[in-house]
């Protein structure tokens, strides 16, 4: 296990929109009318198809 990097003020807040932006491109594809599959891929397992 690695190290912990801690952030703080600026950065922090750059990181964890940058990780709520990401979030949000993956779960717009699904939503409303014409909401699209989504293939989950997970480290065991086959992976997951939801809508």
């Amino acid at each position: 296990m690695g190290a912990k990097q801690l952030l703080f003020d600026d950065e922090a807040r750059r990181k964890v929109l940058k990780g709520v932006e990401q979030l949000s491109r993956a779960v717009k594809v699904t939503l409303g009318p014409r909401g699209r599959n989504v293939v989950i891929d997970k480290k065991f397992g086959s992976p997951t198809v939801t809508k």
